[in-house]
């Protein structure tokens, strides 16, 4: 099945593709609690049955204006950072050989199609195209070969990053947490249509490509992933998961290369669909704002 969150005049609301076009979930299954991807996932079993119930039917064609994050304001999106050979060689950095964590907040997530707001207060902004994880059952201490059972789907995601905010420090919060900054989507695809075991991932910026990198290139594999999240952490239903990004991110490139108003920046990966967004100037004039990065010369960039 293909889920997507369709922006209506009612609110967001969970859609599935159809034979044709998209069905609203809850008016579909007749099923109120249903408006909502979350709502169906903590329904586990049940929810996925009566989804998958209406998916034949026709529905109605969207336009890319009323496609919202794919996974809605997720409670937490956990990151693997230098995940493949090729990028942490091209940063300088030794092949880690334990995975490199961090979390984003459910408030920078974006529609797959929606204006990316490049923020007033960095001067470099990066693109990161990714593969992202999104957690059905979830669970504690979950072994890689159950891996998949605890996994509703898959989505495209552009791990967007403020490098200046990014390495001004130890910690990479906040050059990773800009409202917005992370665009989600297409759509959810659930694990018995996409096998994501190797799968091409490309990245375009204004036509050209600026990644290409196979899934199975990964350090720490999907399965593996979920593995060491849930060692610490009980995986929820709508967690995400950021599998890291391949080589050939704009910091790399010589010279550095930055997401700058009227860019076009395009992720997508086999089976799972492609995101696209134009990158825009933050309204507003933040001169004069007090905390801005210095001193970044010292990391290379």
């Amino acid at each position: 099945m293909r889920l997507a969150t369709i922006l209506t005049p009612a609110g967001p609301r969970l859609h599935v593709r159809g034979r044709s076009g998209y069905i609203d979930v809850a008016a579909g299954t007749g099923r109120p609690e249903f408006a909502a991807l979350l709502a169906v996932l903590h329904a586990g079993q049940a929810g996925a049955d009566a989804v998958r119930a209406i998916a034949g039917q026709d529905g109605r064609e969207c336009g890319p204006w009323e496609f919202g994050p794919a996974v809605p304001a997720p409670a937490r999106i956990l990151c693997l950072g230098v995940n493949y050979t090729e990028h942490a060689i091209e940063g300088g950095r030794a092949v880690p050989t334990w995975p490199e964590a961090f979390v984003r907040g459910g408030d920078s997530v974006l529609g797959p199609y929606a204006d990316l707001v490049r923020p007033a207060l960095t001067e470099r902004f990066d693109f990161e195209g990714e593969l992202g994880v999104v957690i059905g059952t979830g669970g504690r201490y979950i072994p890689a070969d159950q891996a998949l059972d605890a996994i509703a789907g898959f989505v495209v995601l552009n791990d967007a990053s403020a490098r200046d905010w990014q390495r001004a420090g130890t910690q990479w919060t906040a050059g990773k947490n800009f409202e917005g900054s992370m665009p989600i989507g297409p759509e959810v695809v659930t694990t018995d249509e996409a096998d994501m075991a190797d799968a091409l991932l490309t990245t375009v910026l204004n036509g050209q490509v600026m990644q290409s990198a196979r899934t199975s290139q990964m350090i720490v594999s999907v399965a593996r992933a979920v593995e060491f999240f849930s060692s610490f952490t009980r995986l929820a239903p709508g967690d995400v998961i950021a599998t890291g990004t391949p080589g050939g991110v704009g910091f790399a490139r010589q010279p550095p290369v930055w997401l700058t108003a009227g860019d076009v920046i395009e992720v997508a990966i086999e089976g799972l669909g492609t995101i696209r967004n134009r990158v825009v100037a933050e309204p507003g004039d933040r001169g004069g704002w007090p905390w801005h990065p210095v001193g970044t010369a010292a990391f290379g960039l």
